[in-house]
């Protein structure tokens, strides 16, 4: 798939304007801001390639696919070619005479594609191009394709060969191009291509191979490509492979089982161009074994398990133009790490945490034009650098702390609503009396732990504000801050000791309600108790992470808003734990135990009004029917999509950031806004205390039957 990928843009890579730079027409762009073309305008690293014209001739626009590396040469060879190839296999007649019923046949080229062919069939001498794929062919016998002298292109991938014989291929002196893709070969016999002296292409991708054998491509004289990948080779022999292949130049070894390579590994390998060992399992790399590749362009060490890079490792590679060495698990860059590759136009770290990351890393790449991090907030090391990615986490861009607009006016909206609502209900319910002085008790210290989390989105939109336009210069010292850490805490602290209280404030009602005469209600000093052993567990929950750093990082300086709900592959296994502790566990068991509260106070509610004469019971019985639902729909409406996101975070589903800040921003604070609403404001007793207040009259007491004290005790609970 990588080849033909790379064969669609040949030509466009062959045709393509140079990169611009930051100097163009006499105008110069300050540090980290480029020109738009021959305009006297300069615009930020971030606006480039963005998918919107920023400039008015479109530059900024331009030049946006990274085609670094073996694809402009493999270009240019190709189109210098082109002028010398015959029309041998073009036209619409055919110019063979033998050709077998099921084929077609169009110049000298017969192709038999998906045609259930067993065997090999026999065709005119004089074919120049075979295509065999996509049929059920097991073997390839020796001498099979002796008379075919004049055969150029031959295409057996995705069949069933397993057999290959040692002659197999002879007679092929004229042969450019082998395709033995998606076969169940598992091993080549010495010699098996010996015949191949003009053989440039050589595929054997996505075969069952073991071992590479030196003497296997003795003769391959004029191969320029070998495609092993998706194999199951685990070393690679010591120097022979480019004895026997003296102009091998692109070399692809994806998806096998190499665990070291050796300093003589590729020391005979000097024409090397592209070296692709993606997908492997390397654990180390000598010190030394690409310091003779002077010719390569393209090194691709992405996908293996490397925790160690030597710091001159890439010394000799001065034409190198692309490097990947994303998905490693590195502990650090050396800071000469690239000083020795002047020509690079393009590094891909993805996925690579770079704790020592420093602008010096960086400095002396000045060809460098696209660059390919784990985290955006690296792109204010390289300045210099035309392409940064990625721009955004979903959560921050480069720009601002919020990446959305939308978001950026909505946490300061959310913000007000939540403190605002909640501090009218602790000072309306200190004004007023209440009958049930620790249900107001409990709600009080619900409304000021939800009032917390309106003080963590103006905490989050004043940093908004404050990095505005700058925000990447700051990330990282954003996410390492005292503010940062101290707002992520004050949110988990709000969070839980909300969902501790509401559990505690429902169970009361549920015991009140289902067993009215065994259970006399908490006393104030039962209440004070309970209210302060919550708010001593949701503060240790919130500053656990603070005290131990070792074993939880920088817990909640992952993203910019500063809560720790998205897991990833850096997070320590200490801090994924605690919070599927709190979120899979304790706030899980809390929403499963209010909801099952609820539930049983409304049959109990329901049986008790089916055996009372009270008049008006069923409008209240319905009434309390739509409360409970409201008050569960919204429990759930915030809580199931952070347990679905945490679960998925946690089983290493990729999450996008948009999604993340989304819910912090709006469906975490849900309940923080929406329960003054539930659980005052719109309570009948609330209501008539407060007419009373402003009439300047007390409400009268009432005298309490069983059924209308059923109702009563939810009316204030819910």
């Amino acid at each position: 798939m990588r080849l033909f990928l790379l064969l669609s843009s040949l030509f466009y890579a062959a045709t393509k304007p140079p990169l611009m730079n930051c100097q163009q027409h006499g105008h110069t762009c300050p540090l980290g801001q480029f020109p738009c073309g021959n305009l006297s305008v300069c615009l930020p690293q971030a606006l480039h390639c963005n998918g919107e014209e920023d400039c008015d001739n479109g530059a900024d626009e331009e030049n946006c696919v990274d085609d670094s590396g073996w694809l402009q040469i493999l270009g240019k060879m190709l189109a210098a070619r082109s002028g010398r190839m015959t029309l041998e296999d073009e036209g619409d007649a055919c110019w063979l005479e033998l050709v077998p019923e099921r084929c077609r046949c169009w110049g000298r080229t017969v192709d038999c594609t998906e045609q259930g062919l067993t065997t090999v069939p026999w065709v005119s001498s004089n074919v120049t191009r075979l295509d065999l794929k996509k049929n059920k062919i097991h073997s390839l016998l020796d001498n099979q394709f002796s008379r075919y002298r004049s055969l150029r292109k031959l295409f057996l991938q995705n069949n069933r060969i397993h057999l290959v014989s040692p002659k197999a291929f002879a007679g092929l002196s004229q042969l450019k191009m082998l395709f033995l893709s998606h076969n169940r070969i598992r091993q080549l016999q010495p010699g098996v291509f010996e015949d191949l002296h003009r053989l440039e292409w050589l595929m054997l991708d996505n075969n069952r191979i073991v071992q590479i054998v030196p003497s296997t491509f003795a003769g391959l004289k004029s191969v320029y490509f070998l495609y092993l990948l998706n194999n199951s080779v685990s070393q690679i022999p010591n120097g022979s492979l480019c004895l026997e292949m003296p102009k091998l130049s692109w070399l692809e070894l994806e998806g096998n089982r190499i665990e070291v390579l050796h300093s003589a590994g590729f020391q005979e390998c000097r024409d090397f161009t592209v070296l692709i060992l993606r997908s492997n399992k390397l654990r180390w790399i000598q010190d030394g074994t690409f310091s003779r590749l002077h010719r390569l362009v393209e090194l691709d060490l992405s996908s293996n398990r490397l925790e160690h890079l030597p710091s001159s490792l890439f010394n000799g590679l001065a034409e190198l133009q692309q490097l990947n060495i994303s998905y490693n698990p590195l502990q650090e860059l050396q800071p000469g790490q690239f000083e020795s590759l002047p020509q690079l136009q393009s590094l891909s770290l993805e996925g690579l945490e770079i704790p020592n990351i420093h602008n010096l890393t960086f400095q002396k790449l000045t060809n460098l034009s696209h660059i390919y991090f784990k985290r955006f907030q690296y792109c204010s090391h390289v300045p210099h650098v035309r392409s940064c990615k990625p721009n955004t986490d979903g959560i921050s861009s480069l720009e601002h702390l919020l990446a959305n607009v939308v978001l950026r006016i909505c946490v300061w909206v959310i913000a007000c609503l939540t403190c605002f609502g909640n501090l009218l209900v602790v000072c309306m319910r200190s004004l007023l009396g209440t009958e049930n002085s620790q249900h107001a008790m409990a709600i009080q210290a619900l409304c000021c732990a939800d009032g917390l989390m309106g003080i963590y989105l103006f905490i989050i939109g004043a940093f908004d504000l404050k990095y505005s336009g700058e925000y990447k210069q700051h990330a990282q010292g954003w996410m390492g801050s005292v503010p940062c850490q101290l707002a992520g805490s004050l949110a988990l602290l709000s969070s839980e000791v909300s969902v501790l209280l509401l559990t505690y404030i429902t169970l009361e009602k549920y015991f009140s309600i289902v067993f009215p005469f065994r259970h006399r209600g908490s006393s104030r000093k039962q209440t004070v108790a309970v209210l302060v052993a919550i708010w001593l567990l949701g503060f240790s929950l919130s500053i656990i992470p603070l005290c131990w750093k070792e074993a939880f990082g920088n817990y909640y300086g992952r993203n910019g808003v500063c809560f720790p709900l998205q897991s990833d592959l850096g997070e320590r296994p200490g801090a994924r734990g605690y919070s599927a502790t709190i979120y899979l566990g304790l706030n899980l068991a809390a929403f499963i135990t209010i909801v099952f509260a609820y539930s049983g106070m409304f049959y109990s509610i329901r049986v008790s009004a089916s055996r009372t004469a009270a008049s008006g019971v069923c409008s209240c019985h319905v009434a309390i029917a739509k409360r409970f639902f409201f008050i569960v729909f919204t429990d759930a409406l915030c809580w199931i999509p952070i347990f679905l996101l945490k679960l998925l975070s946690l089983l290493q589903v990729e999450i996008p950031g948009t999604v993340t800040s989304w819910v912090v921003i709006f469906i975490l604070p849900i309940n923080s806004a929406l329960n003054p609403i539930l659980y005052t404001i719109t309570t009948a007793s609330f209501q008539e205390k407060l007419k009373g207040c402003l009439r300047g009259q007390q409400p009268e007491q009432r005298e309490s039957g069983r059924s209308f004290t059923l109702v009563t005790l939810h009316s204030e609970s819910a």
